[in-house]
């Protein structure tokens, strides 16, 4: 299974995505990411806010500065695979796998309450900043011609009623391959690309409808729960049954991250805790060892590129993470110095989803106005033109980060209606704790 579409300088990017990276929320909360960061198929972003109680007296519940840390990390992973294309980055941070089993620990923890309002909440939570960014997306796609209706690969009526998926993303939703042109401001692979991050969305809504089923059946048998998306990966995610098209797709990424998910739930409900730490450090390191035996022996055009080897992916992502929950602090802070960063690690917690979707349209955009640096009067000689030359994906990098801020100004203040709360422009936690003294336990901050 590939995710690939190339940002930048241009390699498969893998599954990203919001927030999820994707999503992350607050008890009551979204989906919480995301990339982090791949995309749809180019073949075709939650924390839990556990207690904190004191021996002497309970506390208010406050949000796990551990898991939030993780999934900050996940959403920068995501950005920079997306821009490098480095596939060692799979190996070494597994962000999609990371940012399932947070939202999975977290979709647990919300369905003490009914099942049809959490389900209700998450996809409120979810839709609205989904809607935003399909409007912006398929305005520029519309304006640069191309008609669904008559797409050469998703053409016909059929074209016309695939355009719901970004209303409500349940399947693949329709974008040309190539759009514009090559010497444009936008490589005509654009739409590719921008569209990628929603595949993240569509898995993270199946998760997200079948949890109150998967969390039941986990209750009653948590092993055989557990354990059966990786034998579920076996069989579609290694061609011993192939099913065909976007079903297909959908039927791996759902095998190859729904262990992630069930540690998810394995972490609220303790089960990890129960395992002595030598045994299931042992065991997720095997299983992780596997998986590099596994991928060394199916490399790709991408080499260690672990989103196109589907078992290799589900594998490595269930050891890392198995290890990553074991070995959870239920931070209420961040310590020592860790804590310089608590402001971005709140920002980008509240801001997933945002950033998640728009991150890789923004890579993009860092391209022509690079470019723009050519035509400055001291950029004439061929020497300035080499240096630029040699530099410009550190260039990329270092602009899009602003321009993920600007974003996060101008639309992500949806998160904040779709989760009924007060519009907030930068929200970092400074206001909330300034306010009201209330730190980052407060229940506006978003996972």
């Amino acid at each position: 299974m590939t995710h690939g579409h190339t940002t930048g300088t241009g390699t498969s990017p893998e599954p990203t995505g919001p927030y999820g990276t994707p999503y992350a929320g607050n008890a009551d909360g979204p989906p919480g990411a995301p990339y982090a960061v791949p995309q749809q198929r180019t073949n075709g972003p939650a924390h839990v806010a556990d207690p904190a109680a004191a021996p002497a007296a309970p506390t208010k519940p406050g949000r796990d500065r551990y898991l939030d840390l993780l999934r900050s990390i996940a959403l920068v992973r995501v950005v920079v695979y997306h821009l490098f294309g480095w596939a060692w980055l799979t190996v070494l941070f597994p962000s999609m796998g990371v940012m399932f089993a947070l939202a999975g620990s977290l979709m647990a923890r919300s369905l003490k309450r009914p099942a049809l309002g959490v389900i209700r909440g998450r996809v409120r939570r979810l839709l609205p900043p989904l809607w935003i960014f399909a409007v912006v997306v398929l305005a520029m796609m519309f304006a640069n011609g191309w008609n669904p209706s008559e797409d050469p690969d998703r053409g016909g009526t059929w074209g016309l009623v695939e355009l719901f998926n970004y209303l409500v993303p349940i399947g693949a939703p329709p974008y040309p391959w190539h759009i514009g042109s090559k010497s444009g401001l936008l490589e005509d692979t654009w739409a590719v690309q921008a569209a990628g991050p929603l595949w993240y969305l569509r898995a993270y809504l199946w998760f997200v409808i079948a949890s109150p089923l998967l969390l039941w059946l986990f209750r009653r048998a948590p092993w055989p729960t557990l354990l059966a998306p990786l034998g579920l990966t076996a069989i579609v995610g290694t061609g011993l049954m192939t099913i065909p098209g976007e079903t297909g797709n959908a039927v791996t990424d759902f095998a190859v991250y729904g262990g992630c998910w069930m540690l998810g739930f394995a972490h609220h409900e303790g089960l990890l805790k129960q395992i002595p730490r030598y045994i299931s450090v042992s065991c997720a390191s095997l299983v992780m060892a596997f998986g590099l035996w596994w991928a060394s022996n199916h490399l790709g055009a991408d080499g260690w590129d672990l989103n196109d080897i589907p078992l290799a992916q589900a594998t490595w992502s269930f050891g890392f993470v198995v290890i990553l929950l074991q070995y959870s602090p239920s931070w209420q802070e961040l310590p020592g110095r860790l804590a310089k960063w608590d402001k971005l690690v709140t920002l980008s917690n509240n801001r997933a989803v945002t950033i998640y979707l728009w991150h890789n349209l923004l890579i993009m955009a860092t391209v022509p106005i690079i470019d723009l640096l050519y035509r400055l009067p001291f950029m004439q000689s061929e020497r300035a033109v080499a240096a630029l030359d040699g530099a410009y994906t550190i260039w990329m990098f270092a602009l899009v980060w602003p321009l993920i801020g600007l974003m996060v100004l101008a639309v992500g203040w949806v998160e904040d209606l779709a989760a009924k709360r007060r519009p907030r422009l930068w929200p970092n936690g400074s206001t909330e704790r300034s306010a009201g003294g209330r730190g980052r336990s407060g229940a506006a901050h978003r996972g």
